[in-house]
């Protein structure tokens, strides 16, 4: 009963607030309510409905998977995203696309954004109110593994029995970390510093290029990284001044330490409020092209947010691999040993498309296109996340941290998947067919089945949503099932297969997690 007196609060206070935005963006328009009323007034009742099916359907209205401020902000903009294109295609079907664009995008941004803003005052308050500690053990069972709790994991991992330490060193990093964080850097550091450790806090290339030595077997850099402005080159000069198997120790505030940071100084409710602004600020701005200069503009590249995935990914592209990671104070602490010259940059990290390079058929490396689902520079650790977490039922990496919150909706709802198509009309990808791999992943298969599977194009949709394997060997034993009837029936294979991964995916909710 409670539930149900939620969700229609929660749905009428949603109809009347894009009622409110439609109204709005009408009143702008020079000809007002005379005019735009009348014509636009399908449209809105095509909206709403698809709006509040939507709602509903992803959870948008559903208080228990609305718990934080990312899980509101990703079911909103996925609910909206998903409600304007199912209008927009109806609209399209029916020839009936004589419509301002600006009331029919305005309606929905200003919506979205009324939404965040009540929602982010709502879950202020709950969190507030939250002190039953029944409740809040009901409230852990809905969140995923924080950073935190999984680099506690790796803790001990690479334990090092601490030596003797070059006295100088030791003074160096006590005086701009402090004796505490000190302790902390040796602990993980101490064994393999010798007279050829540099110890600095700085953000620029200058401080590095410009060191006294030729080659280093270490580098500490105190300063976080979020503070350097062409970080990429900044690593890339680091590499440099390496040895062979030389090591780099870093600190950076990472993007869920940011959010706690700022949850804590402001007061409830308006701590929410400002954590919205500067999300906006520094997590969207700097990554749309058209908004990229104002948010230079604004912060000077100053104080960037970066995520755990981007600060690892980025070393990694760098040419190091990662050693160890542990929390110490207020930063991530990450050491790294090089492992090679650093390699080539992706120009588009940020953009909404990314092109993955996968094995295709003959073995020829294809870019699988894809809605960006994880953070920047994510491609460079898929070897790391397998070291630490290994693969879980379904085939997928446990643990995978690198996946945004918005990612997660995406795949749920499949439409990261779409942009695949161009590589069905490039004819490098067919309807059914074996998943495109990465390189690291093909390498995981057995001989034999990576010798077949490259003799054919790989599939928008693989046979795994057909057998459901929960196993990396069942994947493959499930993959060479499909190539065999292939070889011998490709039409009628493909049709079977096709038909029945549908049935599962709309009946049997069978996803790739």
């Amino acid at each position: 009963m409670e539930k149900s007196r939620f969700r229609i609060i929660t749905l009428s206070m949603d109809i009347v607030i894009l009622a409110m935005s439609f109204l709005f963006m009408v009143w702008t328009k020079p000809a007002s309510l005379r005019h735009y009323l009348p014509s636009h007034s399908l449209f809105f009742i095509a909206l709403a409905v698809v709006w509040l099916v939507v709602s509903l359907i992803n959870g948008k209205m559903h208080r228990g998977k609305i718990i934080n401020f990312s899980s509101l902000f990703n079911r909103v903009i996925g609910s909206n995203i998903i409600s304007i294109a199912i209008t927009a295609l109806v609209m399209y079907s029916f020839r009936d696309m004589n419509y301002s664009r600006t009331i029919v995008l305005g309606t929905v941004v200003v919506a979205t954004l009324l939404e965040l803003i009540f929602g982010t005052v709502y879950i202020a308050y709950k969190k507030a109110s939250l002190q039953d500690y029944e409740e809040y053990e009901k409230y852990k069972t809905y969140r995923k593994p924080n950073e935190y709790d999984l680099v506690s994991e790796l803790n001990g991992k690479y334990s090092e029995t601490v030596t003797e330490v070059h006295p100088g060193i030791i003074t160096a990093i006590r005086n701009e970390a402090g004796p505490e964080m000190a302790e902390a850097i040796i602990r993980m550091t101490g064994p393999k510093l010798s007279h050829l450790t540099a110890v600095l806090s700085t953000t620029t290339i200058f401080n590095i290029e410009s060191l006294i030595e030729d080659k280093y077997t270490y580098i500490i850099n105190l300063h976080r990284i979020n503070d350097i402005k062409k970080l990429d080159d900044f690593l890339d000069a680091v590499n440099s001044k390496l040895e062979e198997k030389g090591y780099f120790f870093c600190c950076v505030e990472t993007k869920d330490q940011r959010k706690r940071r700022i949850i804590k100084k402001f007061w409830p409710v308006f701590n929410y409020i400002y954590y919205f602004f500067d999300f906006i600020l520094k997590r969207i701005l700097p990554k749309l092209k058209f908004t990229r200069p104002l948010y230079f503009f604004l912060t000077h590249g100053n104080n960037a947010v970066i995520s755990r995935a981007e600060a690892l990914g980025r070393l990694s592209r760098a040419g190091f691999r990662i050693r160890q990671e542990s929390f110490i104070g207020n930063n991530l602490c990450i050491e790294a040993k090089k492992n090679g010259a650093p390699l080539p940059r992706n120009e588009n990290i940020y953009g909404p498309l990314i092109a993955l390079p996968r094995v295709g058929k003959n073995g020829k490396i294809i870019k699988v296109y894809k809605l960006r689902t994880m953070h920047p520079y994510s491609e460079y650790i898929q070897d790391y996340i397998y070291r630490l977490h290994d693969l879980q039922n379904g085939g997928k990496f446990k643990n995978d941290f690198r996946i945004t919150s918005w990612g997660a909706v995406c795949r749920k709802i499949w439409l990261d998947e779409l942009p695949m198509l161009l590589n069905f009309f490039k004819g490098e990808m067919k309807i059914v067919g074996v998943r495109p791999l990465s390189k690291q992943y093909f390498e995981l298969y057995k001989e034999d089945v990576r010798i077949k599977r490259i003799k054919y194009k790989p599939g928008l949709i693989p046979p795994f949503y057909a057998d459901m394997p929960e196993d990396l060997d069942s994947i493959q034993a499930s993959e060479m099932k499909y190539l065999d009837l292939y070889d011998k029936h490709p039409l009628l294979t493909d049709f079977k297969y096709f038909w029945k991964s549908g049935w599962n995916i709309l009946f049997r909710h069978a996803r790739s997690k």
